[in-house]
């Protein structure tokens, strides 16, 4: 048990070290961020400027100064805000964590009792439903999705807010919009799952035992369909954070999926390499977490 998580904490090292080598070097052959910031001005204030921000050394020191500065939690200053970029970052992710839960417990709560049922009534009117829907829900990007749900609830009925944050209200549209994206592959697995234990003879014991339907479904064919659940809802939620920079765009919420976009068109390399970074640690921490709790759950895991 100890070495397997021992293999766990290295793995999620190792893809810290190279998400932060992949951002490093896109953001360095994007342009010249001096040449953006001083448009006007002459050469040489550009080059004592390049020299100041540590420009002008290679790529490898550039990197090794990045690498160690980051894992002491320094990204530097905004070139932009002027302020220190990780602050920015922390200040902005709240909302992108409450908009990703909130879009993961949407996903859950429509995926996991739509997916039993159709499970259990297969080949039902609402099973059909269901498989259209999977179909519908993985075939539109969440750009579109978005702007479809603004154009009827916001535009034509006028029933939400087109944009912004911090009411109920407001979280409605990019709830909804984000968690469209994974309710229907999350649907897809929950009845798949249940429709290879329903019919197992551990389940059909305890249906000759005279338990109820609903406390057989529950207590003991869930129990083993929802390994495969937790292991795709950890990564759903990874790409949900992800999905939550273009659904932040689309609907105006000041998160950090905006607040890279916008980074990235001014080429603010420390407010965008602080925040892929922390996106970055807290994909593989919920990872990591899901990789614990599946061997939690299955003890045939454990035993090897």
């Amino acid at each position: 048990m100890t070495t397997l998580v021992a293999r766990r904490v290295v793995r999620l090292l190792i893809v810290i070290a190279g998400v932060s080598l992949v951002t490093f070097s896109i953001l360095q052959v994007s342009g010249d961020p001096v040449a953006l910031m001083m448009p006007e001005a002459p050469e040489a204030d550009r080059a004592a400027l390049r020299e100041a921000l540590g420009f002008n050394a290679s790529l490898a020191t550039q990197f090794a100064r990045f690498l160690g500065n980051s894992l002491r939690g320094d990204f530097g200053r905004s070139f932009y805000h002027r302020t220190p970029a990780l602050g920015l970052v922390l200040e902005r992710m709240p909302t992108t964590l409450t908009l990703t839960a909130l879009a993961m417990l949407l996903a859950l709560g429509v995926s996991i009792p739509l997916g039993i049922y159709s499970a259990v009534r297969r080949d039902s009117l609402v099973d059909h439903v269901a498989t259209i829907v999977v179909f519908l829900g993985q075939s539109m990007p969440v750009f579109w999705t978005g702007i479809m749900l603004i154009l009827l609830f916001a535009v034509q009925w006028r029933l939400l807010p087109v944009s912004g944050w911090g009411s109920w209200s407001a979280a409605v549209l990019p709830a909804v919009t984000l968690g469209t994206f994974s309710a229907p592959l999350l649907l897809r697995i929950v009845r798949s799952s249940m429709l290879e234990v329903i019919n197992l003879d551990y389940v059909r014991t305890a249906r000759a035992k005279g338990l109820s339907e609903r406390l057989v479904i529950c207590r003991h064919a869930l129990t083993n369909a929802a390994l495969p659940l937790v292991t795709v809802a950890g990564l759903q939620f990874g790409l949900l954070l992800g999905g939550a920079v273009i659904t932040e765009t689309v609907f105006a919420v000041p998160g950090v999926g905006r607040l890279i976009v916008g980074a990235i068109r001014q080429l603010d390399f420390p407010v965008v390499q602080a925040g892929v970074f922390l996106l970055a640690m807290i994909i593989v921490s919920v990872n990591f977490m899901v990789d614990l709790l599946y061997i939690y759950l299955n003890p045939t895991i454990r035993v090897r």
